[in-house]
């Protein structure tokens, strides 16, 4: 059928928009979209074979049915032929096919992203001599990991040599039906080209089957060329076929080949079933994946039949029309389609996910060895961000287990990573409840409680139904570490975290002590960082800075938990890189509900850093995600940060706005976690304006001035901001009296923000002014203070105000310029509002110069600063999560900004433009 390029019968518009297409000088994307047999595959033989004509490389593929939920299959297909260009490529590029094809290092499987552009880099590589056309027939079967990466590709092919063209059914669904690709639709023949390809391929038809044809056929091409011998040959097949003018033309021409392969010998059947179900002959793709298919042998009869074609280049069997192979599995028996997955179950023994892939079809009854197989498929492919296709496999494992018991481990296996997926509503169908008067599994609790917690935000109950498992599973006797008994220890932490309640976390703790033996050094670790790091947390940083040389061996769900952890104890800038390697990938294959977390972590961590755009972004893609998923709790726990952010920006109007939702839907429900962050918010707009009382207020109802409240996160987190509302208040007691309490309850041991805070607080409320210097100098000279410039430049602002007031203008001026300075930088518009009213009052203005300043972007002038105090473009890197490279990059386009040519002047150049004149 494919060959028929060379007597093709009109499209004449199509062949033009391919000839564009083909000869476009800026690398593009094309998919043909039609139904089946309307002639999309002969389309694109014709644009293959004239690119070829024209001297570009042609690479094809073909989408195969049986390989569409093995991850990256379609794309290993694609680019084998390719991989001779390797060598000519980075390490880096080559470990990421190693990740995703060899199953290297799987706890490094790439994102979309990172993926996308080695494969954007080996393209461009093969395209170095010639233009090359990629081509894949059958779209609709690419598995969905595959599909991700050839749309990201396609959307940058612009300007490149490279083109691809994809052909898809238009009556089946396709991961590329939203991939939002230019397409061309190919429809059918209209009235006299469909006459003339009859009469060209059947001139010898009868006037009565020749007018049946044309009007059953309506134009499909497929059905022109099979319908005049089927018809012709059978008695009463005029009318049967006509009689079925109801059923879909697909469907009938399926019926067509039907008849063709009924009257095979039953060897040959059983041969074209094995090629069917295990995607053999598919056509002319190369690699590893064609030739792992199973090829098909003596079935020259089935050629004659029309059924098959033989491969010009490699004398393989190949089947005509994918509705051909369509057909031969729906008229096998049962029985002959599991004995044919056996057999191709044992010629694929070496290949974990396609031996699974024929097991999980061949077997009917339990079969505990079969089912191991499906979990081991499982973990590979969840390991390379595969947890969807994994809830399939450990569903059928637990199908074929033989031990009650491990049927619910496998199913409680499959609902985690499905609640983790954020399919909260496939978790919970996995493990419900058996018949009235059962008692609840672990896992159907665990199901309920993410769904009762993230869709609901029902904390209080949640609470009581984890806590019962978990003493039910105690009061049995558990001996030791149990995966059920971790899983509920650990939602039952989180449901604490979010309820930000002292009587549920004393509860928490307490039964936790109760089942000691069983709880790990790292759920305990969680227990004191996610609940109270004043009372609990001591200790811990190191232990969270060492795990992360670990995360590239863990699951998802594992670094973000540890991630949480780091945030709370402030070293969140180590896990930041591992979360934004790995974000992509959890969000578009994997485990999505880790996935949002990771990406509220990330969010988090540039507004402490100060990359305040980037936050907002970050903040409003995991809104939009959070919604999608109907994940109500991240929601509003988006709105919440989005607060906090606006609140710091001076958008006060904004902040108050997102702060009444969140209170609105958290404070009825008791999840003081997201009360309290709307509170901290609260706070820092009324800061941002000026409104001390106000700020007040909300500062004390997140913690009493003198201590810190038992289990509230925002009590430490809020330090500053208590003090400097009550000192701006008149309140000088209060506020002297809360940094004492924070000096002596080792909060600069904690962490190092934390020690900022309160060097800083102690500084703004010291009885003399040389304990007030100290604390100043060890605020502004901590390593902390470059890591979170916000809290810096606020100490530094009020540093600058008590020397005005004590020494005078003068010694003021650099303290409050640099405060000024950093405000402008971030855009914290209240804050530089009042910096500048200050600067005004040490009697300074800026000077014309800093026009050279203002004009580089915030990351530019972080990058300078970081530069002119000496440190290297890779320890600037570090810090800055970016590469060595991209560092010297931005200094390049520094230079000429500041009207300097070398590092050496960046230094003065910094100083002058930074200066204030004295008026």
């Amino acid at each position: 059928m494919k060959n028929a390029a060379t007597t093709m019968v009109g499209r004449d518009d199509e062949r033009a928009e391919l000839a564009e297409f083909l000869e476009s000088t800026a690398g593009h994307v094309l998919v043909l979209r039609g139904e089946a047999g309307v002639g999309k595959s002969v389309l694109v033989q014709y644009a293959a074979a004239s690119a070829e004509q024209a001297g570009h490389a042609v690479v094809r593929a073909d989408g195969v049915e049986a390989e569409s939920e093995l991850p990256y299959a379609g794309l290993h297909q694609i680019l084998h032929p390719l991989f001779g260009n390797l060598a000519q490529l980075d390490d880096g590029t080559r470990a990421v096919f190693d990740a995703v094809f060899n199953h290297a290092d799987q706890g490094r499987a790439p994102s979309v992203m990172a993926l996308g552009i080695a494969v954007l880099r080996l393209l461009s590589q093969a395209a170095e001599q010639r233009s090359l056309l990629l081509v894949i027939d059958d779209g609709q079967w690419l598995d969905g990991s595959s599909v991700d990466v050839c749309t990201f590709v396609g959307r940058r092919l612009t300007g490149s040599r490279v083109r691809l063209l994809v052909a898809v059914r238009s009556d089946i669904p396709s991961h590329f039906d939203m991939a939002a690709l230019p397409e061309l639709p190919v429809a059918a023949l209209p009235g006299q080209d469909a006459e003339r390809l009859l009469d060209q391929r059947h001139p010898e038809l009868g006037a009565r089957i020749r007018r049946t044809v044309l009007a059953q056929a309506q134009g499909n091409p497929l059905a022109l060329l099979e319908l005049p011998a089927h018809l012709s040959d059978r008695p009463g097949a005029l009318d049967d076929f006509a009689g079925r003018h109801g059923v879909p033309l697909p469907r009938r021409l399926q019926q067509v080949y039907g008849a063709r392969i009924s009257a095979l010998s039953d060897g040959l059947r059983a041969e074209l079933l094995m090629g069917a179900l295990d995607g053999g002959g598919a056509g002319s793709a190369d690699g590893p994946a064609a030739t792992a298919r199973y090829r098909m042998r003596d079935a020259d009869e089935a050629v004659a039949s029309g059924l098959l074609d033989i491969e010009p280049v490699t004398g393989d069997f190949t089947f005509r029309h994918p509705l051909v192979r369509s057909a031969v599995v729906q008229m096998a028996t049962p029985n002959e389609r599991r004995a044919a997955h056996q057999a191709l179950a044992r010629i694929h023994r070496e290949n974990l996910e396609r031996r699974a892939t024929h097991l999980a079809a061949a077997t009917v009854d339990p079969d505990e060895e079969v089912a191991a197989v499906l979990e081991a498929a499982a973990e590979s492919v969840t390991r390379r961000g595969g947890a969807v296709a994994a809830v399939s496999w450990l569903t059928r494992a637990a199908e074929l287990s033989e031990h009650p018991a491990e049927r619910s481990r496998r199913l409680a296996d499959a609902a985690f990573i499905a609640g983790q997926s954020a399919r909260l509503g496939q978790a919970r169908l996995l493990v419900q409840p058996g018949p009235a008067g059962t008692a609840e599994t672990p896992s159907a609790v665990l199901a309920s409680a993410y769904q009762a917690l993230y869709q609901d935000g029902d904390i209080r109950s949640t609470h009581r139904q984890v806590a019962a498992a978990i003493e039910k599973l105690r009061d049995a006797g558990a001996a030791g570490p149990d995966e059920d008994l971790s899983r509920l220890t650990i939602t039952l932490l989180a449901v604490s975290q979010y309820s930000g309640d002292a009587d549920l976390w004393e509860r928490t703790h307490k039964l936790l002590a109760s089942i000691d033996h069983a709880v790990d050094e790292r759920t305990r670790m969680y227990g004191d960082a996610w609940s109270d790091v004043v009372r609990h947390g001591s200790g811990w940083a190191p232990a969270l800075v060492r795990a992360t040389a670990e995360l590239p061996d863990l699951e998802p769900w594992d670094v973000t938990r540890l991630a949480v952890a780091a945030y709370h104890l402030d070293v969140l800038s180590e896990y930041r890189p591992h979360l934004q390697r790995i974000v992509a990938r959890e969000l578009e294959t994997g485990a999505v509900a880790s996935g949002m977390v990771m990406l509220h972590l990330i969010m988090l961590d540039q507004i402490a850093v100060g990359e305040w755009d980037a936050a907002e972004r970050t903040g409003q893609r995991v809104l939009d995600l959070a919604a999608e998923h109907n994940h109500r709790l991240f929601v509003v726990q988006s709105q919440a940060y989005l607060a906090q952010l606006a609140a710091a920006r001076g958008e006060v109007v904004r902040a108050r706005d997102l702060q009444a939702e969140v209170d609105a839907w958290a404070r009825p429900r008791g999840v003081g976690f997201l009360t309290q962050a709307a509170d901290s918010a609260g706070v820092t707009a009324a800061l941002s304006v000026g409104d001390y009382e106000t700020a007040y207020l909300y500062a004390i109802g997140i913690t009493p001035p003198g201590t810190f409240q038992a289990y509230t996160y925002q009590a430490s987190r809020t330090l500053l901001d208590l003090v400097e509302a009550a000192v701006h208040t008149g309140r000088t007691e209060q506020a002297r009296q809360h940094a004492l309490a924070a000096r002596d309850a080792g909060l600069p041991d904690l962490s190092p923000r934390l020690a900022l805070l309160t060097y800083g607080a102690l500084g703004m409320t010291a009885q003399d002014e040389k304990t007030a210097e100290e604390m100043f100098a060890k605020a502004e000279s901590h390593p902390a203070a470059g890591r979170f410039p916000f809290e810096a430049a606020r100490i530094r602002l009020a540093h600058g105000i008590r020397v005005r007031h004590v020494r005078g203008r003068a010694e003021a001026r650099h303290l409050v310029a640099a405060a000024s300075e950093t405000f402008d930088r971030l855009g914290a518009a209240g804050w530089s509002e009042r910096a500048r009213a200050e600067l005004r009052a040490t009697g300074a203005t800026p000077r014309a110069s800093t026009l050279n300043l203002a004009s580089l972007t915030w990351q530019e002038r972080r990058i300078a600063d970081l530069a002119a105090s000496g440190l290297t473009n890779k320890e600037i890197g570090k810090r800055m999560h970016l590469s060595p490279r991209t560092v010297s990059s931005h200094l390049y386009r520094i230079f000429p900004k500041l009207g300097i040519t070398t590092r050496a002047a960046l230094r003065d150049a910094l100083s002058r433009t930074g200066e204030v004149s004295h008026s």
